[in-house]
């Protein structure tokens, strides 16, 4: 057997980096800040610039874009699904997914995106975290009064 032949296992390391979305959107979904903010890395980049929104650099500025997000919405639900991730090294990974989301905001009208996020993950001393999302709409998005 040669090198080029092994074959390492990332199972593990590819579940890691799924359920950093799905704490993230548990995180949104119950308007817990801390949650949704757990899966970024400090230095992160949240770009919703393909949104008609801006881009934000820091968990700081993440963090201010969320939390207009929790004083505007009533109710949502994110789902993630169809995951593409790549290894670009031990410790480095990019990707793909998709994103329903839907829900209300607090006068009632509705917030509703079928989306792509394109990210690059980075394996930290807390584990993997998101270092790069960039949020695209698959169809156009309604986000009435957001």
């Amino acid at each position: 057997m040669t090198i080029q032949s092994i074959q390492v296992d990332r199972t593990a390391d590819v579940e890691d980096i799924r359920m950093l979305s799905a704490r993230y959107a548990r995180g949104l979904d119950t308007f817990d800040m801390d949650a949704l903010m757990e899966p970024y890395a400090p230095d992160a980049v949240f770009d919703a610039g393909p949104m008609g929104l801006e881009s934000y650099a820091g968990t700081d500025a993440i963090r201010e874009f969320f939390a207009h997000n929790q004083e505007v919405m009533a109710d949502q639900m994110h789902l993630f699904s169809n995951f593409i991730i790549e290894f670009d090294g031990d410790d480095a990974a990019h990707g793909s997914n998709y994103l329903l989301q839907d829900g209300h905001n607090k006068d009632g009208a509705t917030v509703k995106c079928f989306c792509m996020n394109t990210d690059t993950y980075r394996r930290t001393a807390d584990g993997w975290r998101i270092a790069t999302r960039r949020i695209s709409p698959l169809m156009p998005p309604q986000l009435d009064a957001y």
